[in-house]
């Protein structure tokens, strides 16, 4: 929260937020203004209108000043302008990026040298305070707890070798119970729901790749902090529109990891000879309930009062994990070929094997962002340019105030309805946006899923190169490399002037191939500490990463109940949400694992 005082009469306006105002005395009344800009090289681009802050008549005695007060976000730089409304002109401009709990004036006085001239001059009058200082505090002390507890782990394993041999064959007992690809993803009796002969188990496509479930738990505990506040500090929060934070990183991830789940358990199944018809009624089934879970019972417009199917959201998370889980699901189904036994115990599979197996699938893969890129840059839209990517409201300096999303948007409407989308996208904030707009709507899908079918790229490298750490790296780190330098082609290293800005509310191209590249580092490095050296076993992440639809469905469901939330002494203390929102999230990765530990696994 940062405060300004103004010497005068003033009108503000402001681009994103709002802010204190102090007003001095003047016999003329002025204007204060706010606007957003960008630079370019040495041009400076306006990227939304002024918006109006606050106005303020002249103080009523000689000097006794007039003064009025408003709160601004921090998030964003501003730019104040003060206007003279009697005269209806700009008196002076100012560029500053104010800091959290600050308080500043803004004096605005004549300078009485024989010239009519006024002199805009910013103060600090309390400075502003270091709020992420409880994040490093909370960050240092959770990783030194987890290097902690590996080291003990490991000198116990030492010390009681036998003990932990015995532990670890107990515990391949639990993995033949997890029946869930979400939850469970090398496992192919999760489709089938057939018992596994004793022979099965040792099979080499059986084998369980723990970093698989540490990355997925990774991305579940960080989509359940967020979710339930995230210190409400900003970048725990969605971006406006382009651009990346924290927020922004999680669901890809998991999307990212469904996939590669996905391609284990059926690579594993195609090889055991299993019923493609039964397997077909398993998958579409299993899709039916992600989606129906969606719209029942975790659906964000219950805020708005009971369900109602005149307004419920139709689209969102489960529901686009159910589409996407279904199209990749299918598209292996029909066109994966099983992966010869040899290839993986023998180390015998030909080079660039996980790519051309996959031939038909990359074909459909490529036709469908054929479609989406089409859609999004050649459908004509009513009242908007074609090809329009931005957020509408006062961005673009209010020219297309109701073009939200562009195609993505217009087509959410027009096939589903404005009651029936997200009724509060993270643009509203900033841009002031007045339509409805759904981040999880149909357009974005089709890239969802391409998402999801890299994923499945990263489990055919596990299971081709099986034992073969080198392999695997090299073709981790090709990866990396090749989507990292798509995104920098598409978006010129750019938040806002590249082809395609990277932007999760699009669920943009450049969005998808930016979180893959950053996905197979992850996985990296997790295959290489968690797989290959043993240095981590995945602990904590590892347990919500088994149980990931459990964990997801019954933070949204449990999110207003103790202890999971509680009333706060002060509602604007970083340091109260952060604590609160880290307490609640601990206690969803404590029920995981008390929920390992007793063999309890939600299926679906």
């Amino acid at each position: 929260m940062a405060c300004r005082e103004i010497a005068g009469s003033v009108e503000a306006r402001t681009c994103f937020e709002q802010c204190y105002i102090y007003i001095g005395d003047r016999t003329q009344n002025l204007a204060l203004a706010r606007q957003a800009r960008s630079r370019k090289g040495d041009l400076e681009i306006v990227i939304c209108l002024f918006q109006f802050l606050v106005n303020v008549s002249h103080g009523r005695k000689p000097g006794k000043p007039a003064f009025a007060s408003v709160s601004v976000s921090t998030q964003h730089g501003s730019i104040l302008q003060i206007n003279n409304t009697s005269e209806e002109r700009e008196v002076c401009r100012l560029e500053y990026k104010f800091g959290e709990f600050g308080n500043y004036s803004l004096l605005v006085k004549d300078t009485h040298n024989g010239v009519d001239e006024i002199a805009c001059d910013l103060v600090v009058n309390k400075n502003p305070v270091d709020s992420n200082l409880p994040v490093w505090v909370s960050f240092i002390v959770g990783l030194v707890l987890i290097i902690a507890i590996s080291f003990l782990r490991f000198l116990l394993s030492l010390e009681e070798f036998k003990n932990f041999v015995s532990k670890t064959i107990n515990s391949r007992e639990t993995d033949h119970l997890i029946n869930s690809d979400l939850g469970s993803p090398s496992r192919a009796h999760s489709l089938t729901g057939d018992p596994q002969p004793e022979t099965q188990r040792t099979s080499a496509l059986g084998y369980r790749f723990r970093c698989l479930d540490t990355f997925r738990g990774i991305a579940l505990v960080l989509m359940v902090f967020v979710n339930y506040g995230g210190g409400r500090y900003w970048y725990f929060k969605h971006s406006g529109w382009n651009g990346l934070t924290v927020a922004d990183l999680v669901f890809p991830w998991f999307v990212f990891i469904m996939g590669s789940s996905v391609l284990l358990s059926m690579t594993f199944i195609l090889q055991r000879g299993c019923s493609k018809f039964k397997l077909l009624g398993k998958i579409a089934w299993r899709s039916f309930l992600l989606i129906c879970i969606g719209l029942v019972i975790v659906n964000p417009n219950y805020c708005l009062g009971p369900l109602s199917w005149d307004k419920v959201r139709i689209p969102g998370v489960l529901q686009r994990l159910g589409v996407t889980y279904f199209v990749v699901a299918v598209l292996e189904l029909l066109f994966a070929k099983p992966i010869p036994e040899n290839c993986v115990s023998e180390r015998s599979c030909p080079s660039l094997q996980d790519i051309t197996s996959s031939w038909s699938q990359w074909l459909l893969i490529l036709l469908l962002e054929s479609v989406w890129l089409g859609l999004t840059f050649l459908l004509p839209v009513p009242g908007c340019p074609t090809g329009y990517l931005g957020p509408g409201g006062i961005g673009d300096l209010g020219k297309y105030a109701n073009c939200t999303g562009g195609a993505a948007g217009y087509i959410d409407q027009l096939l589903l309805g404005s009651n029936h989308l997200y009724q509060h996208p993270s643009s509203t904030v900033l841009y002031h946006t007045k339509v409805p707009y759904d981040p999880e709507g149909i357009l974005g899908t089709i890239n969802s899923i391409v998402m999801a079918f890299l994923g499945v790229q990263a489990g055919k490298i596990l299971l081709c190169y099986k034992g073969q750490t080198k392999n695997i790296l090299i073709r981790f780190t090709s990866w990396c490399c090749v989507l990292g330098l798509i995104s920098i082609a598409l978006t010129k290293m750019s938040e806002n002037e590249g082809f395609i800005p990277i932007n999760k509310n699009l669920w943009s191209i450049s969005y998808v191939t930016t979180l893959s590249a950053f996905a197979f580092f992850i996985l990296l490095a997790l295959y290489l500490v968690v797989d290959v050296c043993g240095l981590w076993s995945g602990t904590p992440f590892f347990y919500p990463g088994m149980n990931s639809i459990l964990v997801y469905v019954g933070h949204e469901v449990f999110e207003n109940y103790f202890p999971f939330q509680w009333k706060l002494d002060d509602n604007q203390s970083h340091k109260e949400h952060l604590i609160q929102n880290i307490v609640a999230t601990t206690l969803w990765v404590l029920i995981a694992y008390i929920l390992y530990k007793k063999k309890i696994f939600w299926k679906i």
